[in-house]
């Protein structure tokens, strides 16, 4: 579980399961207040056009 601490400057304090983390504030959602759960999810869209797009840069970088 993640947890907002509190916030310092342009950061969140996130308590996890392991200790504290910092997360820039502008990461978070927006409404985020001290107390809020966070959850993470995957974007699989997102991801997928990475890859392609790390793969591109792959092959011009790699030509023969």
């Amino acid at each position: 579980m993640l947890i907002i601490d509190r916030f310092e400057g342009k950061y969140a304090i996130i308590e996890t399961s392991d200790g504290m983390a910092n997360i820039p504030v502008a990461d978070l959602p927006p409404g985020a207040k001290e107390g809020d759960v966070l959850t993470i999810s995957i974007d699989k869209k997102g991801t997928a056009n990475r890859r392609e797009n790390i793969g591109k840069l792959m092959n011009d970088l790699f030509k023969d």
